[in-house]
């Protein structure tokens, strides 16, 4: 072996042991898509190793995106899911540049027709409506469609009386639809009010990153609120907060700790622990049968 090849390979594994996946001059000894680089921690792993670990860093525990069909296949009942409204998708409300086009291209990309998808299914044997959001659409925005997706679950929950999961993920409002998008964020309150009303129990799953006028609307309305490791939380921005408040933040400000810390979250589970907690807690808070409950 030359010097020049041997070389090239001691700098090869050191770049995918503790380099940076991201070329920074033009040209990398690392192939796309071999390296995930943590964003908490900066800790790259090869990405089949990080896979078979459940997306999650093995440095630093922080939890990474999963997609919506991700997320339902380790959380459910193997093939229990009855999708709702799975063929809904979002007009134009505001005659956004290029909004209609945008949405095709997502939808043939990633599959969906917007970023939520909604359904009525079981987690060992307990009965379920399911709320799961994808961040790769929009980040999760919330429009007309997922409002809409929403409030129609919880409707269907209360009917139904049965309990409801969400898991959050999204960076708020959908500025595409405007004046639209706002309305949903007291639609899907309403529709968790009389949910709530009903008796009946909603857990939210906070993932990365609950932000925005999803957290200020069904995101943090659950009678549990869970919360991933390490995943970003808030509504605001830190620069956005900073500059109004004028005053440093806490370097873990926004972060699932710092909210566990302050009350906002009830518990911190891990990725390998939440379906067996959400069968524990769907089992200690049972609902009443329907009529079971009077004002005597």
């Amino acid at each position: 072996m030359q010097l020049e090849d041997l070389f090239s390979v001691v700098k090869t594994r050191f770049n995918n042991e503790f380099g940076d996946s991201e070329p920074k001059h033009g040209k990398t000894d690392i192939p796309k898509g071999l390296i995930f680089k943590c964003p908490r921690c900066s800790n790259n792993t090869f990405m089949e190793d990080f896979t078979t670990n459940g997306k999650v860093c093995p440095r630093c525990n922080y939890h990474s995106r999963l997609t919506a069909a991700e997320r339902i296949d380790i959380t459910i009942d193997k093939e229990s899911l009855v999708e709702f409204d799975k063929d809904m998708i979002s007009k134009n409300p505001i005659d956004f540049p290029d909004y209609e086009k945008k949405q095709a291209e997502l939808r043939e990309k990633t599959g969906l027709k917007d970023a939520v998808i909604t359904g009525k299914a079981t987690i060992r044997g307990e009965q379920i409506v399911i709320i799961v959001m994808d961040s790769n659409y929009m980040m999760a925005s919330m429009g007309s469609v997922v409002g809409e997706k929403i409030a129609r679950a919880f409707e269907y929950a209360t009917e139904h009386r049965l309990p409801v999961i969400a898991f959050t993920a999204s960076g708020g409002a959908r500025m595409q639809e405007g004046i639209v998008s706002l309305m949903q964020m007291a639609k899907t309150s309403g529709a968790v009010g009389r949910h709530s009303s009903a008796g009946l129990l909603y857990i939210t799953v906070l993932t990365d990153p609950t932000t925005g006028g999803v957290t200020a609307s069904f995101a943090s309305l659950g009678d549990i609120i869970i919360a991933e490791p390490k995943v970003l939380i808030g509504f605001a921005g830190r620069r956005v907060i900073e500059g109004t408040i004028k005053q440093k933040l806490p370097d873990d400000f926004q972060s699932a700790e710092f909210m566990l810390e302050n009350g906002f979250v009830d518990m911190i589970v891990e990725r390998k622990k939440m379906r067996r907690t959400l069968a524990h807690l769907l089992k200690l808070h049972k609902p009443a049968p329907k009529g079971a409950l009077s004002d005597d």
